[in-house]
C-alpha cells in the first residue's frame, strides 16, 4: 500500500515538474487562446510515432489533463478529442461552443488513438479568395487554431506570392507599376495563381503587396509551431502575357478562361529562358519565406489550358527537375480535377515526389478508375462547396465509405491521406469535422452513430429533440444520394431574374436531391429545443441556417406558382404570387440580418478594414462586391455571374430584392399590354459594385 502511495506521489511530482517543460509550446498557447479554463491543467508531452504514423494518448492523472503525442499536429488533435468527447466543446467556422467546464471530466482509462495516414490536408486555392480573401492576422490566427485542433498537418499557404512575383519580374526588367498590373486583387488571387487570369481586381498597391508578405511570414511561423507543413506556390510555367514583349521567349498562349478572361502565357519548358526564370522565382521565394519549403503546388493546363504542340511529359519533367534543383526532396502537389493531371503529365515524373489530390471525392473516384493515378501517391478529398454559396449539403456517409474503400483497395499503399478542399469553408461545419476526424478512425464510421457525438459537442448538451432532428438531417440534406451534384442546391432568390427553370450559377443546380418535407419535419423537431437553448450561440446559428434553407425551398414553390400565373397571362394571380415571393425574400433578409455569420456587412467590413488608404479601401470593397455578384470580367455575357452568390442579410435587401422587383415590374407591365424593355441587369449589377 505504501509503495503504491509512493508511486502516486512520484507521478504527481513528475506531472508538476512537466508543466514547466511543455514539449509543444505552440499548442499550449493555442489552448490559452481558446480554452484558458483548460490550459492551466493541461500537460503536453511527446511520444514516438507508431509505424511512422502519428498517435496521441489522453489521460487525467490527479487533476491534470495529460496528452502525449508524436507531433504538434497530433497533440492538438488530442486536445480537440478531449474537448469534443469529454467536455462536449468545439470550435467551428460557424460559431464556437467553448465555455468553461468545471470540474474537468476524468478519462477513466487512457485513450490511445492513432492514424493510418501520413497527411491530413486542408484548403483549395479558391478558399484563399472566397473565404480568406480579406483575412487579417487575427482571422488567420483563428483559422490556424482550427486547423491544428482538427489535426491538419499539410495546408495550402500561398498568401504573399504577390511579393515573389514582384521581385521576379523586376529582375526581368519590369517597372513596379507593370508588376502590379499583373497581380490580381485579393478577391481573385486564387484564379491568378491557377493561371486562369491576370490583373483582375487590381491594380494592387505596394502597401497591399507588403501587407500580404508580412502576413505570410506570420502564417508560416505559426504553422511551424503547430506542426502544419505549408504548400507554397511553385513555378509551373505561368508568366504574364506581357513578358514576351520584353524578352525573346517560346510561349504557348493559353487563350481565354471562363467568362472571357485572358489567361497568362505558358512558358514552354525546354526554352532557354525557362530555367532562368524558374530559378529567379525560387531564389526570391527562398529569400522571402525560407529554404525549408518541401511542398509546392501549381498545375499547368488547368481547367482547359492549351497544351497542343507541347510535349507534356517532357515539360512536366522539366518543371519537376527545376523544383528539385532549387528545393531538393520537395513534393509537387497536383489537383485531381477533371482530366488533370493527365496521364501524359504524370508519365515521366519521379512519382515518389508527387502527391495527387482526388479533389471531388463526393462525386468522383478517379483514384480507382485510374489505378491510383497510374501509380502515384494520392489523398482523398472533398470539395463540398463551390463559391462559398450558402446551402446545407454534404454526402457524409459517402465520405466514410470511400475513405474506407480506398484504405482497403489494391492502392492502399499509395493512399496517403485525407483532405478538405472546399471553395469556401464558412458553411456546413459538420462536413469538415467529420472529414478531418476520419483520419483518426481505423474502422469504417457509421455516420448515424457518429452524429450523436457531434450533436453533444456542437451544442454542449444531449437534447433528445436535437438528436432526433439530426438523424432527419443526415437522411435528407446530408444524405449520400447517388446523383452527381456540384455543391449546394442554390436559392432562386439569388438568381438573375428569369422565368426559366435554370440554375442560379452556370455550373450549379437548384434541384433538391432530398425529400424537402422530411427535411422540414427535421427542422421542426430541432426547433422544439429552442426554449432550452436561448443562450446557445451554435444552436442559434444552426437554427438560422436551417430556417434559411426552409425559406429557400419554399421560395422554389412560390416561384413555380409565379411562373405558372404569368404563363396563363393571369395578372391578378401573378401580382399575388410575386408579392408573396418578394415578401418571403424580405423575411429571409430579416432572418439573416440577425447574425453576423449571415450578413453582407461582415464581408464588406473585412475588405474595407484591410485597406490603409481611402483608395485601397474602395478597391478592396469593389473586389468584395464584384466577387459575390457578377464576378467578372466586364462582359455582359460572362458565365461567371452569380457563381459566388450569397444568401446574406443586407445583400438580399440591397441587391437581390431590387433586382427581382425590376423584373416583376417589367412582367406586370407586359401582362397589362404595355411595351416593355427588358431590364439591363448587367449594367445595374456593375453599378452596384461601384457604389
Amino acid at each position: 500500500m505504501k509503495k503504491k502511495k509512493l508511486q502516486v506521489v512520484l507521478f504527481l511530482l513528475y506531472i508538476s515538474t512537466s508543466v514547466l517543460a511543455q514539449d509543444f509550446p505552440a499548442v499550449q498557447q493555442l489552448a490559452q487562446r481558446r480554452v484558458p479554463w483548460l490550459a492551466k491543467s493541461l500537460i503536453l508531452k511527446s511520444m514516438p510515432t507508431e509505424n511512422g504514423k502519428d498517435v496521441f494518448e489522453i489521460s487525467t492523472p490527479g487533476k491534470a489533463v495529460l496528452i502525449r503525442a508524436s507531433s504538434p499536429s497530433a497533440v492538438a488533435a488530442g486536445l480537440n478529442w478531449y474537448l469534443k468527447y469529454y467536455c462536449y466543446r468545439s470550435m467551428s467556422h460557424m460559431g464556437d461552443n467553448l465555455s468553461p467546464v468545471s470540474p474537468l471530466p476524468a478519462v477513466k482509462q487512457p485513450v490511445h488513438i492513432k492514424t493510418g495516414y501520413e497527411y491530413r490536408y486542408a484548403l483549395n486555392y479558391c478558399t484563399i479568395s472566397y473565404t480568406m480573401g480579406f483575412y487579417n492576422w487575427k482571422d488567420w490566427e483563428r483559422e490556424l487554431d482550427w486547423m491544428a485542433l482538427n489535426g491538419v498537418n499539410l495546408m495550402l499557404a500561398p498568401v504573399g506570392t504577390e511579393a515573389v512575383w514582384q521581385h521576379t519580374l523586376e529582375r526581368l526588367g519590369y517597372k513596379p507599376e507593370e508588376t502590379r498590373r499583373f497581380i490580381a486583387g485579393p478577391g481573385f488571387t486564387a484564379w491568378w495563381l491557377m493561371g486562369n487570369l491576370e490583373g483582375w481586381g487590381g491594380p494592387v498597391t505596394q502597401q497591399m503587396i507588403d501587407q500580404q508578405r508580412a502576413l505570410e511570414k506570420q502564417i508560416l511561423t505559426r504553422m511551424s509551431g503547430l506542426g502544419i507543413t505549408p504548400v507554397l506556390q511553385g513555378f509551373y510555367g505561368m508568366i504574364p502575357t506581357s513578358l514576351k514583349e520584353k524578352m525573346p521567349l517560346k510561349v504557348l498562349e493559353q487563350g481565354k478562361w471562363a467568362g472571357g478572361f485572358q489567361r497568362p502565357d505558358f512558358l514552354i519548358p525546354g526554352d532557354s529562358s525557362f530555367t532562368k526564370i524558374a530559378n529567379i522565382y525560387y531564389e526570391e521565394l527562398k529569400r522571402l519565406y525560407g529554404s525549408n519549403i518541401r511542398f509546392f503546388a501549381g498545375d499547368p493546363f488547368h481547367e482547359g489550358g492549351i497544351s497542343k504542340g507541347v510535349n507534356v511529359t517532357t515539360a512536366a519533367v522539366t518543371i519537376q527537375q527545376t523544383m528539385q534543383n532549387n528545393f531538393p526532396g520537395s513534393t509537387w502537389v497536383l489537383m485531381g480535377w477533371g482530366n488533370n493531371p493527365s496521364r501524359e503529365l504524370l508519365a515521366g515524373l519521379d512519382k515518389s515526389k508527387v502527391l495527387v489530390q482526388e479533389l471531388f471525392g463526393e462525386n468522383t473516384a478517379n483514384w480507382d478508375s485510374r489505378k491510383s493515378y497510374e501509380g502515384t501517391p494520392f489523398i482523398w478529398c472533398s470539395i463540398n462547396n463551390f463559391g462559398e454559396k450558402l446551402g446545407l449539403y454534404g454526402k457524409l456517409q459517402r465520405f466514410a465509405d470511400e475513405i474506407s474503400r480506398a484504405a482497403h483497395s489494391p492502392y492502399a499503399s499509395l493512399f496517403k491521406g485525407i483532405g478538405i478542399m472546399p471553395e469556401g469553408i464558412h458553411n456546413n461545419p459538420v462536413v469538415y469535422d467529420l472529414m478531418m476526424e476520419l483520419a483518426w478512425h481505423t474502422d469504417k464510421v457509421e455516420v448515424k452513430d457518429w452524429i450523436k457525438s457531434y450533436v453533444r459537442y456542437r451544442y454542449g448538451t444531449d437534447n433528445p429533440h436535437m438528436q432526433e432532428a439530426w438523424q432527419g438531417l443526415i437522411a435528407t440534406v446530408y444524405s449520400s444520394f447517388s446523383q452527381h451534384q456540384e455543391g449546394v442546391g442554390e436559392s432562386v432568390f439569388c438568381a438573375r431574374p428569369t422565368l426559366k427553370d435554370v440554375s442560379v450559377s452556370t455550373w450549379g443546380t437548384r434541384k433538391r436531391n432530398y425529400d424537402t418535407k422530411a427535411f422540414a419535419a427535421a427542422v421542426a423537431t430541432f426547433m422544439k429545443a429552442a426554449p432550452k437553448m436561448k443562450k446557445n450561440s451554435t444552436y442559434k446559428i444552426d437554427a438560422i441556417d436551417f430556417q434559411r434553407q426552409m425559406n429557400a425551398n419554399r421560395g422554389e414553390e412560390i416561384f413555380a406558382e409565379m411562373v405558372a400565373a404569368f404563363g396563363k397571362k393571369d395578372l391578378n394571380a401573378f401580382k399575388q404570387t410575386s408579392g408573396r415571393f418578394l415578401l418571403l425574400m424580405q423575411q429571409q433578409d430579416q432572418l439573416l440580418s440577425s447574425n453576423s455569420h449571415f450578413r453582407l456587412d461582415t464581408w464588406i467590413n473585412a475588405a474595407k478594414n484591410l485597406g490603409q488608404t481611402p483608395a485601397e479601401k474602395a478597391l478592396l470593397v469593389r473586389n468584395a462586391k464584384t466577387q459575390i455578384t457578377y464576378w467578372g470580367p466586364d462582359n455582359p455575357a460572362t458565365d461567371l455571374h452569380e457563381y459566388a452568390n450569397k444568401e446574406w442579410g443586407g445583400l438580399m435587401q440591397s441587391y437581390y430584392i431590387p433586382r427581382w422587383k425590376m423584373f416583376i415590374t417589367a412582367l406586370s407591365n407586359q401582362l397589362q399590354g404595355n411595351e416593355v424593355k427588358a431590364p439591363d441587369f448587367f449594367s445595374w449589377e456593375k453599378k452596384w459594385t461601384e457604389q
